[in-house]
């Protein structure tokens, strides 16, 4: 009997995901179904594919939704991650397993209860962070601990950045995923982590001040700003008791300091529209944020603003995107400032067809084991193909195609509303993504914790 797997949105993170499920279609006995608002962006080797059906759906007309999931054997939703709860609703009613790569809201936690007692498991948080960061360093952590270690230290680190070949811009930055999201990191309250046992916090406005460093064999130094809630996890990887927990996004040096002076001006503001957006130059969006002067020109203003000279690198960068071209024309109604400078980015950091992308994951591991404290750091290096086998669309893509099939097979049953944090669920796909090139290499350093012993009283 042939068993329907059904993909509910099919953007830029779907590219590998389906190619998985197509691959493996004849062996696995499946026929790919394939739902989307706009199907007719959905590459035609899909639509033509004799294993894929490739139709239209609006997640918000509820008959057809309900149709879709009632028909299908699993559903996997590659939705917005508001989305979810709607497409939940529905495979509690017909009994479906749910696969997704988004975090667990509130209100899908909440139906746990309702899955268990169906038997049904619903994964999320199975792309790559949230994903691929959980069953890699949840790996590292029980294997220590059933060494009879116990974890002080743990830091983790990912970024979406551009591959070393592709790197053509002074910021050495490209969008790798959705461009909004990198706009607005980091606002809605203050950052917040444990370092030596000491709870810290650091606000919006000194996010990108603050950042740590690290070096990845054979692609050099990055550094790393502070997620807005690295103790989210803390609960769910058993580490109550670590003294250091840190979770931060990676960016190649430098960028951090430049992306400070658009946080400076009130450019990543998104808590208002400008009226007169629709039409505006990137040179009067600048002009915006800056003094009024009936002499200096906006690049004098913005220089004396930012106390940066002309012969500055931060200047550089700021030239390197055209913010001060008068012909270049802004076409949003009503915009808020975030959306204007995201406009205003994608102008500069699109990848081309030919360009690559490169996700880079670095995890830190301190533990004492024997009376001896010790530390590993794994890191994980991912190099895209071109723009539409971007190396995030591997990470994302794969992790949810292979937890798709290991529970659609029974590999994996243990039911309710998880994350991949279980050996059960960890092993088999980390096992599987090794065959695809995504995996971890390890380090044993130096153990770079507090040491109270060798503090002078």
């Amino acid at each position: 009997m042939v068993r329907t797997i059904l993909v509910l949105g099919a953007g830029k993170s779907t590219s590998y995901l389906l190619d998985y499920f197509l691959k493996k279609a004849n062996e696995e006995n499946i026929h790919l179904k394939i739902g989307d608002l706009r199907p007719e962006n959905i590459p035609d080797e899909f639509s033509r594919h004799s294993n894929c059906t490739v139709f239209t759906l609006d997640i918000f007309n509820e008959a057809d939704r309900k149709k879709a999931v009632s028909e299908a054997s699993i559903v996997v939703s590659m939705l917005p991650a508001s989305l979810h709860i709607n497409v939940a609703h529905d495979c509690i009613e017909f009994n479906k397993h749910l696969i997704t790569a988004s975090y667990i809201s509130n209100e899908l936690k909440a139906l746990d209860d309702k899955v268990k007692e169906k038997g049904l498991v619903f994964m999320n948080e199975i792309g790559l962070d949230p994903g691929i960061d959980h069953m890699s360093a949840m790996e590292v952590i029980d294997r220590i601990r059933d060494a009879g270690g116990k974890m002080l230290l743990f830091e983790s680190f990912t970024g979406g950045l551009v591959a070393p070949e592709s790197d053509t811009n002074l910021w050495h930055y490209k969008f790798t995923w959705n461009p909004r999201n990198v706009v607005l990191a980091g606002q809605g309250g203050a950052a917040k982590f444990i370092q030596e046992g000491t709870y810290k916090y650091i606000p919006y406005q000194k996010l990108f001040r603050r950042t740590e460093f690290m070096d990845v064999e054979g692609y050099g130094t990055f550094e790393a700003y502070a997620n807005r809630d690295s103790l989210k996890y803390r609960e769910a990887y058993g580490l109550q008791d670590a003294l250091t927990l840190f979770r931060g996004t990676m960016r190649r040096v430098g960028f951090s300091k430049a992306w400070q002076m658009f946080v400076v001006l009130g450019m990543t503001d998104d808590s208002y529209s400008i009226e007169n957006s629709e039409g505006m130059s990137y040179r009067e969006f600048v002009n915006l944020f800056l003094p009024y002067s009936p002499t200096d020109s906006v690049e004098l203003k913005m220089r004396h603003y930012l106390k940066i000279d002309q012969d500055d690198i931060m200047w550089g960068k700021l030239l390197d995107l055209n913010i001060f071209d008068d012909s270049k024309k802004i076409p949003l109604k009503n915009a808020s400032p975030a959306q204007m400078l995201q406009y205003i980015l994608e102008d500069s950091w699109t990848l081309k067809e030919d360009e690559k992308d490169m996700i880079v994951m670095y995890h830190k591991f301190g533990y004492e084991l024997n009376g001896e404290k010790k530390q590993i750091d794994a890191n994980m290096v991912v190099i895209g193909e071109n723009r539409r086998y971007t190396a995030m669309s591997k990470t994302v893509g794969l992790p949810v195609a292979i937890a798709t099939l290991k529970i659609l097979n029974g590999e994996i049953t243990t039911p309710g509303v998880q994350i991949p944090i279980s050996k059960e669920v960890y092993e088999p796909i980390l096992s599987e993504l090794r065959t695809q090139g995504i995996e971890f290499k390890e380090y044993q350093v130096p153990y770079l914790g507090y040491n109270p012993d060798s503090v002078a009283s």
